[in-house]
């Protein structure tokens, strides 16, 4: 049996990351709103390094999806199959809203993203990660993007005594859209914090221990170098979550895997299917990105729903960045300011505070009234 709108359009959204859970809690008061996530809890994974560091912001960052929707439901469930509106989960539960919402994400090695969809065993891999790290003397860290170098930060912020290595195949950290200005105040402040730089040369072969585990890592460069680590961790490998679906909506997606949308973000061939976050094509990967994009498709739902206003599109944001070097370090590339943002822009956007209350104050939902 599908399942199907009651009094109110129905919205289903599918995934719970920053732009899922966003556009289900922008839409609760005038839709009749589903928000499906495997997990239990949304983790801000913008904290993740920090949590690793300091097992103690593992009480911050994991936000209950209970906690969300006043009026809408929250399932714990995944999608396995969706072709246009129709919505098959892992559960057999069938769904045919009559907005489906596309937001499932990507995913990312551990423990910058994490598989386990329980809180208390993600957390429980966490700390242990974290004691690893702890007893490690020297760290090799594969990847020299915004990942990596905010690891980097992380671990000399809170253990300066470690000897921190990146490698890279690519000539100069930071590959992508940057003013070389960013990457030259990064890597001087990276240098000052004793951060080793092995740029230029691919690695013959990744380590054959897993990320994140104790292990006696002796790596060699294509130059020759020989790398030694007490642990690795793989800071490059965005996986996109669209193996659900089928049909129409699979025919949607570019040679690069991501899911074709307009301006509105309405995927390409489809009648109120829409895509937003890093599965889309609309946009660079950024949890900024997929908010911003969660904000304007709540409203023009909204506004569908309504008949009132106009139908607002979604324009690609110029470049933009901030990188933290730890809660004191970092710079950034932001529009509107001249220049490179400097250590103390990047900690007070989001060096200290990791953003985590601005998430965090949308998961206050109170309950509906006569509900305990």
């Amino acid at each position: 049996m599908i399942e199907t709108s009651g009094t109110r359009p129905s919205v289903v959204v599918l995934g719970g990351g920053y732009g899922g859970f966003k556009a289900a809690r922008a839409l609760d008061d005038v839709a009749d709103v589903t928000l499906v996530d495997p997990s239990d809890a949304f983790m801000h994974n913008v904290a993740a390094w920090r949590a690793l560091v300091e097992p103690e912001w593992l009480e911050k960052i994991f936000m209950p999806y209970d906690r969300l929707l006043t009026h809408g439901r929250f399932l714990r469930d995944r999608a396995v199959e969706v072709d246009g509106r129709q919505v098959t989960l892992a559960s057999g539960r069938r769904l045919e809203p009559d907005y489906l919402i596309l937001a499932t994400g990507s995913s990312y090695p551990f423990p910058a993203k994490i598989d386990e969809p329980d809180t208390e065993t993600a957390r429980a891999r966490i700390r242990e990660a974290h004691k690893v790290l702890s007893d490690a003397r020297r760290v090799l860290l594969v990847g020299a993007g915004p990942s990596g170098l905010e690891l980097a930060g992380e671990i000399k912020a809170s253990f300066p005594g470690k000897h921190v290595i990146i490698a890279d195949a690519a000539p100069d950290i930071m590959p992508g859209p940057y003013d070389q200005a960013l990457r030259d105040e990064l890597r001087g402040q990276l240098d000052k914090l004793g951060v080793e730089l092995v740029l230029g040369s691919p690695l013959r072969a990744l380590p054959s221990a897993a990320p994140a585990t104790a292990a006696s890592i002796a790596i060699t460069t294509e130059a020759g170098d020989e790398l030694t680590a007490d642990v690795w961790y793989r800071c490059f490998g965005v996986g996109l979550q669209t193996g659900y679906l089928r049909g129409s909506l699979a025919k949607a997606l570019d040679d690069r895997g991501y899911v074709r949308v307009d301006e509105h973000l309405l995927v390409d061939g489809q009648d109120r299917v829409f895509a937003i976050g890093d599965i889309s094509d609309a946009d660079r990967n950024m949890a900024g990105f997929a908010g911003a994009q969660a904000a304007l498709l709540a409203a023009n739902i909204r506004t569908l729903i309504t008949g009132e206003g106009e139908l607002a599109k979604y324009e690609r944001w110029p470049t933009a960045i901030v990188v933290p070097l730890g809660p004191e370090g970092g710079a950034g590339q932001l529009p509107g300011h001249d220049g490179i943002a400097g250590p103390e822009m990047a900690s007070g956007i989001k060096g200290r505070a990791m953003l985590v209350d601005d998430n965090a104050a949308l998961f206050d939902a109170p309950a509906p009234a006569g509900q305990a």
